[in-house]
């Protein structure tokens, strides 16, 4: 069977360098570009040596070109600390990025599966969220210039699909978790993590009843693969993500026992937008394409509180 030819925006990142992990054990070849502005070369250092890895330094914000057969879309930064820092770079990253990937994939014919986000659904008022719901997304607040720049990158997916007939795929991905991730990512699981191992405060925004879905990144990976893999008559989008739902404490009081930590929880206001509960409604990629998620929120959290015990 023919290598394929992949590239992966944002490789370097926390959920790309753990799929090119993937992609390269199945006998791929893999291009990486990334401009580390929050992907770590560390998370790529490991596949180095490999014959079949290369890795670009470059902002998607300009063009480029590559012969690939698949494109796995991931660039932009995902945490809020670090997407309200510079908020224009992230509208240009999703829209003029967005835009230069999809010219791309016309040019050389290849598929491109963009990473959405379930912050397209806004503070949602439909609970669990389906890919149906149209969401409650306030577009001049802080958060804007990413829920409105991941929904501009989907409108901008479908209408390459519509008008050029680009083969494209659309997944919206829930709250991930798992080695890689930054210690200072800014997002609740490594937050708690990390001030746990330290001993120090565990700090929750809000009361600490809002509610999240964690899943684990293998689990990710597995249904990130199967959309790209999967028929061309299924293109999304489609929620990836864990149905099993906790509130903020109560992930807080697992990590403290995990840890075994000393901390104590401490509240916080809730920032502008924050949603007050999110799950997914998974329906349709059970369905579509017989994913669902395998592993359990202890078991995953063992294996990332080890990865920052190194």
């Amino acid at each position: 069977m023919k290598r394929k030819r992949i590239l992966v925006t944002g490789g370097a990142g926390f959920i790309g360098s753990n799929l090119i992990e993937r992609l390269l054990k199945e006998g791929n070849e893999v291009i990486c570009v990334d401009n580390f502005y929050t992907g770590k070369k560390e998370n790529i250092v490991p596949f180095d040596c490999h014959p079949f890895f290369t890795c670009i330094d470059h902002n998607i914000i300009e063009p480029f070109y590559l012969e690939v057969d698949e494109i796995y879309h991931l660039a932009c930064p995902a945490s809020p600390t670090h997407y309200q820092k510079d908020p224009i770079n992230t509208l240009k990253t999703n829209v003029i990025g967005t835009i230069n990937m999809l010219e791309l994939a016309k040019k050389v014919n290849s598929k491109l599966l963009l990473a959405s986000t379930s912050e397209v659904y806004g503070d949602p008022e439909i609970h669990p969220q389906p890919e149906s719901y149209r969401g409650n997304v306030n577009p001049i607040g802080p958060r804007a210039c990413y829920d409105e720049g991941k929904r501009a990158a989907e409108a901008l997916v479908f209408d390459y699909h519509r008008q050029y007939h680009v083969n494209v795929r659309v997944i919206r991905i829930f709250n991930t978790y798992g080695p890689k991730m930054n210690r200072d990512d800014g997002r609740v699981v490594s937050n708690f993590i990390v001030q746990a191992l330290q001993n120090k405060e565990l700090t929750i925004y809000g009361d600490g009843f809002q509610t999240r879905s964690f899943c684990y990144i293998d689990d990710l990976v597995e249904g990130m693969m199967r959309m790209m893999n999967g028929s061309d008559d299924f293109i999304g989008p489609v929620n990836i993500g864990n149905q099993s739902e906790f509130t903020i404490k109560e992930l807080a009081e697992i990590v403290i026992e995990l840890t075994a930590s000393q901390s104590k929880i401490v509240y916080l206001p809730l920032p502008i937008d924050d949603p007050v509960k999110r799950n997914p409604d998974i329906s349709l990629a059970k369905s579509k394409l017989a994913w669902e998620p395998k592993i359990p929120l202890v078991e995953g959290l063992k294996q990332t509180i080890a990865y920052y015990k190194i």
